[in-house]
């Protein structure tokens, strides 16, 4: 008897425990990349494109008074300085020989290092 109300509140426990399995592909792996890189389309605008990059994955550790690792990054100025000695793309690239950044974060999407490539490939325009 006892097996049998052991049975009948195991059961319902590991249903309902198999039912809330969650892998939805963009969750877990990010956007899908099948999807086309849109922000390489065209010139890419240093403001519209590329600043935003900048700003959720390295003005918070590379901007201000102190910046980390004494790379200061936040303008344009700073922000074309680091593509022009190659370290933004080093870093970001994961490169060998570079410290790879974002720090304790995962790599940026291929999009967006593209996004930034094409930036620096038209010579870093101020736009």
């Amino acid at each position: 008897m006892k097996k049998r109300y052991l049975l009948l509140f195991c059961l319902p426990v590991l249903l309902g425990l198999t039912a809330c399995y969650y892998d939805h592909e963009e969750t877990l792996y990010g956007a899908s990349s099948a999807q086309p890189c849109t922000d390489t389309v065209g010139t890419v605008s240093y403001a519209q494109k590329v600043v935003p990059i900048l700003q959720s994955s390295c003005y918070g550790c590379h901007a201000g008074s102190s910046p980390s690792g004494s790379q200061q990054m936040g303008t344009y100025a700073a922000d074309k300085a680091m593509a022009q000695n190659g370290k933004l793309m080093g870093t970001i690239n994961h490169a060998a020989g570079f410290s790879p950044m974002p720090k304790g974060a995962a790599k940026l999407s291929s999009c967006k290092i593209a996004t930034i490539k094409k930036w620096i490939d038209a010579g870093m325009p101020n736009n």
